[in-house]
């Protein structure tokens, strides 16, 4: 792991200013520019307020927040996921030229992403000021949370664009779980309340994204800490997945360009 830290500073300014470029590329050519990173989320917040709290009458205590929280971990994560699998392939011109180490790609992408999460939630602090969500000094439990998300997310990414640099289907195979994956996460229900307490316990144990956003909501709408078990577990669990994805990418990396 030594490398790896000399390398993460040796190269971060590339991986910055690659993240700085990529957010001006996305707004360019737009009319509403910036203003997507906002409207975005905040519609599809929207929409499954409308869907799951009033078409289906399931709606809770600060039913909207409950929702826009849970996208801003759930978006983070699927972003970083999908584009991870195809990252050495759509930076082929980058990666067949010069060298860096692989996993900068994923970070400047992490960079991107993390931004637009940053944007969400301060969305998120706005909502809870709108809808008077009472808080208290549980709100900083969200650092630690987010802290485990990201880290889980990188672990992920750099075992994902490994196996994507061989195995061409594995976008599609990635799209189908991550759709499993969000309907046992709870985005637009409490894991808590509407699973029988056996279940419930199971999925926040063995799914982390559903421990992840129920430790946000947590923090900003139960005013109660997350789950510190669960939480250390996927820590470790995180620790281990960038370990073994960051050496697999410093193992194979030479291999890369031969194979896309």
């Amino acid at each position: 792991m030594n490398r790896f830290f000399k390398d993460l500073g040796k190269y971060w300014n590339y991986t910055f200013y690659s993240a700085k470029s990529q957010l001006k590329t996305e707004v360019a050519n737009s009319y509403l520019n910036w203003a997507w990173w906002v409207i975005e989320p905040f519609c599809f917040m929207l929409i499954y307020a409308f869907i799951f709290g009033y078409l289906l009458s399931n709606r809770g205590p600060f039913f909207n927040c409950h929702i826009f929280i849970g996208l801003l971990i759930w978006d983070f994560f699927n972003r970083c996921v999908k584009s991870s699998v195809k990252m050495v392939k759509n930076n082929k011109s980058i990666v067949s030229k010069v060298y860096l180490p692989k996993y900068t790609l994923i970070i400047s992408d992490m960079i991107v992403n993390g931004f637009k999460m940053l944007i969400c939630l301060l969305i998120s602090f706005g909502m809870l000021v709108a809808y008077r969500v009472p808080v208290d000094w549980h709100l900083i439990m969200i650092v630690p949370v987010l802290a485990v998300t990201i880290l889980f997310t990188f672990g992920c990414c750099t075992i994902l664009m490994h196996i994507g640099v061989f195995v061409t289907d594995m976008s599609n195979v990635i799209n189908i779980v991550l759709r499993a994956v969000f309907y046992l996460t709870g985005i637009f229900y409490n894991i808590e309340t509407a699973l029988p307490e056996q279940y419930a316990k199971l999925l926040l144990t063995f799914n982390p994204l559903a421990a992840l956003t129920t430790g946000m909501r947590h923090a900003m709408l139960a005013k109660s800490m997350p789950d510190w078990v669960t939480l250390g577990l996927w820590t470790v669990l995180s620790i281990i997945l960038t370990a073994i994805g960051v050496h697999t990418i410093y193992k194979n990396e030479n291999t890369y360009v031969k194979v896309i």
